[in-house]
Formats: structure tokens, C-alpha cells, sequence
């Protein structure tokens, strides 16, 4: 087998609440959990789950935005959760980040072809003026946008526009991994299918391999070629997406996946309902941390002993008691 090109191990990032007169450490949120997973060059990983699950933490400790309290992280055979902020600089021309918010993560002061062509000044790959406008009026085309849009600032463009100039920043310095932090979650459902499309033309081009984050698994069914599901900090299910959408085994999945619209009127599917609500990630449950809300549960094993991911068959993991 192929060296993956990214390889999370044992990720953990814990977060401290403090209080009192001297800030103590009082607490603590636990919001990504022994997560391991691994993505093969020109693959997409699909990460899903719930608000506050701890995905878009994952995608930033994986580029070291955060710093994990624990794990491991390796790139191109580097780990990278233990270099030096130099070393890490050259790295990070290989990652980058399309963030979510595409109204946010433009700096509203500096014109398209400045913001593009920051990374290109960083990593030194443009000597001359001319070198640049020619770099960024490239990438401007690349993802749908016009030359002349170089000179402009963020707040002339619409919602996908802006976020067609977060993908070209991205691409400004030839990545291998990008890490798609809910690309499509703030537009419009008929521009979402554009910037999808998007993607996966530009990873055709230029052979990219992505971690797409996403509460939406109807976002992901078609652009991933392996989906994970995760729920309080932790990986439940890890399948190819065709296995996860037709034989899903974790009952989270399935309450997931019961929740998605079918199109077609005479299609009926069986709503699973959840109980209660999601636990205080300062006090997650024993056991597993699904088994609160399970509609199969079968106490005590479930609520006393934490389940780990097991291969039902060819790459289907799941982390479940009763569907191992």
C-alpha cells in the first residue's frame, strides 16, 4: 500500500474554561477526542456531523491554526504537530484552508489581487509586478472571475463570488491537501452546486486532495470518496461514501441520513428520531457518548464501556457495540 498523504493519529484538542481571580483552569471542552483517520493522495474525505462537533477544530489542528492538546498529524511523511514555526511556514504552502465564512475571511481593506497575491509575496513565488497581476488574473480565471475583478474589493461581490476568491487564494501556491471548512454552508442552495462543482473540477486539474467539512451529508454524497461521521469529538463511522449512503451500520448515521430530503414524492424513508439533546461537551457521557440519545441502546455495556472503531468489512469502520 501507498503512503496516505495525511494521517491523523490520536488527534485531541482539548479547550480550558477558566474563572476566578486568577484565570484557573476550572474545566475543560472536549472537543475533538482521540480522532484518527487517513486521506490517500487525490482523495476527498468527507467529515460530517452536527454543529459544535468538533469538525472544523479537526481541519485546524490538522494546519496547526490550533494547537492539539495531543496526537499526531503527519503530511508527506513529516509530523507535523512537532515543527518549529519556521519549518512549519514552508509546509504550509502544501496545505491551505477554504474557510466558511466567505463574507469574514476576505480582508475587507485590500483589493482581490492583493489578497490572492499575499501568499504568493509569503512563499517568494513571483519576482516581478507583472509576475504577480499575471499569477493572480490566472487564478482569477481559473475559478470563474474576470480579470479586471483584481482591482476590486471584497464588498462589490456577491456571497459566491467572494468565496470563488477565497479558492484562488488557496490555490495561489500549488497545494496538495486543502481543507474545505464548510465551503457552502453560508450560500445560497443554487450557487452551493456551482462552488461544488468548483472544486471538483479544480481537483481534476491539478490533482488536489481535500478534507471536506460539512453538517450536510446530502452536500458531501457526491463529492467525497470516503465520508466520516463524528459526534462529540469523536469518529463514529468511516465508510466509502457509496457503502455509507446505501448500508449505513452506526444509528447516528442513519438518524443523519433519515434527515436528508429525497426529491422523488413516492420515495418514503423511515424518520429516526433522537432523544433528548446533544450532552455538555464539559461533561460528555460514559461509555458511548452516543448511547444518551440511541434508539438501540442496550445498557449497561453501552453507557459503561467506550466503543472503538472496528472494519465490519472492506473500509466500513464503525464505533458501535450492537453494529460491530
Amino acid at each position: 500500500m501507498t503512503e496516505p498523504l495525511l494521517r491523523v493519529k490520536e488527534l485531541v484538542k482539548y479547550f480550558p474554561v477558566r474563572g476566578g481571580l486568577f484565570r484557573r483552569e476550572l474545566d475543560r471542552i472536549h472537543a475533538v477526542d482521540r480522532v484518527s483517520f487517513e486521506i490517500g493522495a487525490g482523495e476527498t474525505l468527507g467529515l460530517v456531523g452536527e454543529s459544535g462537533c468538533g469538525k472544523s477544530t479537526t481541519g485546524r489542528c490538522i494546519l496547526r491554526l490550533i494547537e492539539p492538546t495531543a496526537g499526531d498529524v503527519w503530511f508527506m511523511g513529516t509530523n507535523v504537530t512537532q515543527l518549529e514555526r519556521g519549518a512549519l511556514r514552508s509546509l504550509c504552502r502544501d496545505m491551505q484552508i477554504i474557510f466558511q465564512d466567505p463574507f469574514a475571511s476576505l480582508n475587507p481593506r485590500m483589493t482581490v489581487g492583493s489578497i490572492i497575491s499575499e501568499a504568493l509575496t509569503i512563499h517568494g513565488l513571483a519576482k516581478t509586478r507583472r509576475q504577480f497581476e499575471d499569477r493572480v488574473v490566472q487564478l482569477l480565471e481559473t475559478v470563474g472571475l474576470e480579470a479586471d475583478h483584481m482591482r476590486r474589493y471584497p464588498h462589490e461581490f456577491s456571497g459566491g463570488q467572494r468565496q470563488r476568491i477565497g479558492i484562488a487564494r488557496a490555490l495561489a501556491v500549488e497545494p496538495k491537501l486543502i481543507v474545505c471548512d464548510e465551503p457552502v454552508s453560508a450560500l445560497d442552495v443554487s450557487i452551493q452546486a456551482q462552488v461544488i462543482n468548483l472544486l471538483e473540477d479544480l481537483q481534476q486539474q491539478f490533482g488536489l486532495t481535500y478534507l471536506f467539512i460539512a453538517h450536510d451529508l446530502s452536500v458531501v454524497e457526491h463529492v467525497s470518496t470516503r465520508v466520516a461521521v463524528m459526534y462529540m469529538g469523536r469518529i463514529v463511522e468511516i465508510a466509502l461514501a457509496r457503502d455509507l449512503y446505501t448500508s449505513p451500520l452506526h444509528p447516528y448515521t442513519e438518524a443523519l441520513l433519515s434527515a436528508v430530503p429525497i426529491p422523488d414524492p413516492k420515495v418514503k424513508r423511515r424518520r429516526v428520531a433522537l432523544q433528548g439533546d446533544v450532552p455538555n461537551p464539559l461533561k460528555p457521557p460514559g461509555g458511548c457518548r452516543f448511547h444518551t440519545r440511541c434508539p438501540i441502546r442496550k445498557m449497561p455495556l453501552c453507557s459503561q464501556e467506550t466503543p472503538r472503531l472496528r472494519e465490519t468489512s472492506g473500509g466500513h469502520w464503525v464505533a458501535c457495540h450492537l453494529r460491530g
